[in-house]
This record gives C-alpha cells, structure tokens and sequence, in this order.
C-alpha cells in the first residue's frame, strides 16, 4: 500500500517526526565526499548519514574505531557543500563521547560550528545518558543508535544478531523509550530481530531507521559502496545491492588501460 507523499523542499527534524505520524517512510543512505552526495541529494534521499563507516569504505579499517573526530568533519564539510534537501546527520567518533559528557558536547559543537550538519549520532542507550543530555541541552539534534553497535565490537566480540535474549531486548525497549523521552530525534536500530524492532517502532513516537531490522520501523539505511555493489566482500542478509559498480568500474578501468596501451586514446578528436 502507498502512502501519498508530501513535498518537502528541505528536510528537517521535524520532517522526519512528521513522516512517521503520516506513515510516510524515511529513505537514509551514507555518504563522505562532495560528489557522491550530490548524486544521493538530487536523488531525494532523506537523510544523509556521515557514518564513521567512512573509517571502513574510505580509510580501510578494518572496524569503526580508528577514524578521529577530525577525520569525521572533513567528510561532513564535504557533504553539506552539496546538499540542497537532504537532512545531514554525523556520527560521533569512538572516544569522542563516551566517558565525559563534557568533551562529548565539545566534540558535537565542533561539527555542527565546522562542517554545516544538522544534527549528530551517537551509539549507546543509558550508559552514554549523560553525554546525550548535555548536547541536547546545547541545543544539537541527536539520532540514537541501539542494538549492534559496531564502535563495541571488541566488547560483543562479533556482529552478529544482538537482542535475541529477553533481558538484552527489554534493554534495548527501555533505552529507546528513554532516548525517545530526552529529545532524541530518532533512533537507528542495526541488527535485530525484526519482531522487535517493529515493537519498539510501535512504542515511540520518534522514527525508528532500521538497518538488519526488518521492515515493520519507520525508515531504513544502508552504507552506500555496499548497495551499490562496490563492495564485494561484505554480505550480510539485510544488503540489497542495487548496481554491480565493482564490475562497471573494472569494466571502464580495463578500457581506458587497452585504449591508452593501444594508443587509441586520446583520438584526433580528443586533442587541441
């Protein structure tokens, strides 16, 4: 069943509340640079997320952990250059909030004051309340983020499916409504059971953007290089790839080395 959708010139986090009550789903992609967000932007994405993603598909970390809160706004300056509609979210690096409510709303203040973006994620439920709390009361939108949470990887130990036991999963309910309660925006749900995940979309008025969550929440995000095929190696059951870039860009790099080696590149046509 389709939902009519409204015609919003720029999105907002009201936006986003406002499509929840109206039933309207959120679509959320990631983005680093200028001009992939320009594309996504133009395409009418949402929301754009600066994940600390960027640390794997950017950098080559092999986790989230190692990318720095200065890396994170040279990726955010970068996209909200390029934006004319989409709602800009950015991801609090590890360290940069987690043991100091203090430094957590330094560090939100330094992307919101240098990079342009609208508001800022960060992962954990009441464990980080406090450091929440504080940037909220600066007056910076904030997005949750529960269920796996890829910046405690060595704490899990792995990524598989989390909240399957009751208590972990009257945790996560818990931590939603109270993320709901301080002023959180919203909330992104990675990795849980889809059963779940649509109780805790029912049980909150804030939208819940899944990802691995099934399809009963209000919106979902996906890492960009991955749905659009330019990852290969990362295949967990929630990823739709939309293109197979790996194949069209190897496809276009062999190209131009044959042409070049050949000397059909550049053609009379092509030269001053």
């Amino acid at each position: 069943m389709s939902i009519a959708k409204k015609e919003y010139k720029r999105i907002t986090t009201k936006s986003l509340v406002d499509m929840k009550a109206n039933g309207e789903k959120i679509a959320m992609l990631t983005a680093y640079d200028f001009s992939m967000a320009k594309i996504v932007d133009g395409a009418g994405i949402d929301v754009i997320l600066v994940g600390d993603s960027a640390s794997n598909v950017m950098a080559g970390h092999e986790t989230t952990l190692p990318i720095t809160l200065d890396q994170m706004i040279y990726h955010a300056t970068s996209v909200v250059r390029a934006i004319n509609r989409s709602l800009v979210v950015v991801d609090l690096p590890f360290g940069s909030y987690q043991s100091d409510p203090k430094e957590a709303l330094r560090s939100a203040i330094r992307i919101m004051k240098e990079s342009g973006a609208h508001a800022v994620k960060l992962e954990g439920g009441k464990e980080v309340k406090d450091s929440i709390k504080r940037i909220l009361h600066a007056g910076i939108p904030v997005m949750g983020h529960l269920g796996l949470t890829p910046q405690s990887i060595y704490k899990f130990g792995t990524y598989t499916v989390r909240a399957r036991e009751e208590h972990e999963a009257e945790k996560l309910k818990s931590d939603a409504k109270m993320l709901e309660k301080m002023g959180c925006f919203a909330v992104v749900l990675e990795k849980v059971p889809a059963e779940l995940a649509r109780e805790v979309a029912e049980s909150i008025s804030i939208p819940v953007i899944g990802i691995g969550a099934g399809n009963g929440v209000d919106g979902q995000v996906l890492v960009i290089h991955d749905m659009l095929g330019m990852t290969h190696e990362f295949n967990p059951r929630f990823l739709r790839r939309y293109a197979d870039l790996h194949a069209e860009m190897t496809k276009a790099f062999q190209n131009y080395r044959d042409d070049v080696k050949n000397q059909d590149f550049p053609s009379e046509e092509e030269q001053y």
